[in-house]
């Protein structure tokens, strides 16, 4: 169980700056526990970047009447991930329909991530062995999350007047994850909560988690193969090529490998919008090259190297089954793995098929790519993950994680949720999500098939519209 008791985290450095558009932006920097409940285990930095209208009022307001207005209510912005930063407040989807509605909006870079104390390799040599890297990535989950933000809240909002110290979160996709953890341990903190593809599957083994969504990965290949047909022969190609090579393994100029099975992780980027299209145009140039010139040339090469980006973001990679081990005595195992391989479409994982020239016909089946989920080749393929592959067996292994979630806290919620959820979204089950929404008293639910899990930046007005309609309407 979560301490109840959070300290205040410590305000470190604040600067202002005016930027476009008529925004004021200050530059935070706070110091937390590593661990919450052990203060002598060391500190960490949080970076944040909180964001509100510049105005310059004709008459300027003074004493009592200025304090009230600089202190409007916060909104945070959980990113999702994990292991990913925040945008610049100006480039966020959400900035200024928030500040319209009379917001300050805070954005928190989770610990280890974006301009927080980070987490790479580099850092995590000076950690010690891999028995001990596991035991501090161990810290960067949900539960180490909700006490960050809520040693943050408690620290700027020490001199607000009570009716204003709890703020409101938004949590898009693994923020959803954070925003119910929140809930599940501090829900005291929170005025409000709004997830768009957020909706976590609370109490699911990993294992259920990748069953669902490894089935709708299959869907998505079946999409991406019916627009692109051509594509069926084009990737059996790349593949062929690839095997072909010394060790079955082409060099990236960035460090690090292109193998086949890496090369069907790909479709990661199946459950965006315009997601088909990237990897298309991706197996096109490398098509193109093979054609022209008989090998894969440096700039598509360096394209595969960066297409999903784990060697600068390792936590989404290292802890990405961890996030779904909800509760002590669960380890996932690798259980992406597990589950993939013993499915005929991804087969791969454990052993290719034959990809041999004289094997080809019209009827060759296509070769599946597979989505958000990461395997044991990813730390055999990326140079960042290389050296941590003994600490994420370690951490795969463990079953000694702190619950997640409170369901029947859940169960008798009085924060008002608003989440919008996508009945096609390739990363957080839809089946799943609408089992977790209705674990959650009093949660409004805005569901659609006509967008994809990052709705919120591509359609932003119509996700922010929906969200606030949820919240300002009523149901007769």
């Amino acid at each position: 169980m979560l301490s109840k008791v959070i300290s205040p985290a410590r305000l470190i450095t604040r600067r202002s700056h005016v930027v476009p558009d008529q925004l004021l932006v200050s530059e935070l920097f706070f110091e937390v526990p590593l661990d919450h409940a052990n203060r002598s285990a060391g500190n960490l930095q949080l970076f944040g970047r909180s964001v509100t209208k510049h105005e310059r009022p004709i008459v300027p307001l003074k004493g009592p009447d200025a304090t009230k207005a600089e202190q409007k209510p916060w909104l945070v912005y959980l990113e999702g991930g994990p292991g990913f930063g925040n945008k610049e407040p100006q480039e966020s989807p959400i900035t200024r329909m928030a500040l319209s509605r009379g917001y300050q909006v805070l954005f928190l870079d989770y610990r280890g991530v974006g301009s927080s104390t980070p987490v790479s390799a580099a850092t995590l040599r000076t950690v010690g062995n891999p028995s001990a890297q596991a035991t501090y990535l161990s810290r960067f989950r949900q539960d180490s999350i909700v006490r960050d933000l809520e040693a943050v809240r408690a620290c700027l909002t020490h001199d607000y007047p009570e009716e204003k110290k709890k703020w409101s979160i938004f949590g898009q996709s693994f923020g959803g994850f954070v925003s119910l953890t929140y809930l599940s341990f501090f829900p005291e903190g929170l005025r409000e909560v709004f997830l768009t593809g957020g909706l976590a599957p609370v109490g699911k083994a990993p294992e259920q988690v990748y069953e669902a969504t490894f089935r709708k990965v299959v869907e998505r290949n079946r999409a991406y193969y019916a627009k692109f047909p051509e594509d069926v022969k084009n990737v059996r190609r790349i593949a062929r090529f690839i095997q072909q090579q010394e060790g079955g393994r082409v060099a990236l100029p960035g460090g690090g490998f292109l193998t086949v099975p890496r090369l069907l992780t790909l479709g990661l980027a199946f459950g965006s919008h315009g997601g088909l299209d990237m990897v298309h145009a991706l197996i096109l140039k490398m098509t193109t090259d093979l054609e022209q010139f008989g090998f894969l040339d440096r700039p598509v090469l360096t394209a595969l190297g960066q297409f999903n980006p784990f060697d600068t973001h390792i936590i989404y990679a290292i802890l990405h089954e961890a996030i779904y081990c909800h509760q002590p005595g669960i380890a996932s195992n690798w259980a992406a793995f597990r589950v993939g391989k013993e499915l005929e479409s991804f087969a791969w994982l454990d052993q290719m098929p034959n990809l041999s020239p004289s094997s080809d016909n019209d009827d060759d089946p296509p070769l599946h790519f597979s989505g958000e989920m990461v395997f044991p080749l990813h730390f055999e393929t990326y140079p960042e993950l290389i050296p941590l592959k003994d600490a994420a067996d370690i951490l795969a292994s463990s079953a000694d994680w702190p619950a997640l979630y409170d369901e029947d806290q859940l169960g008798r919620n009085e924060v008002p949720v608003y989440a919008a959820s996508f009945i096609d979204d390739m990363y957080v089950d839809y089946g799943l999500a609408r089992e977790t929404a209705a674990l959650i008293r009093g949660c409004k639910v805005f569901e659609t098939n006509m967008m994809y899990h990052n709705a919120l930046r591509a359609q932003t007005n119509e996700v922010m519209g929906r969200l606030f309609q949820l919240r300002d309407g009523s149901i007769d």
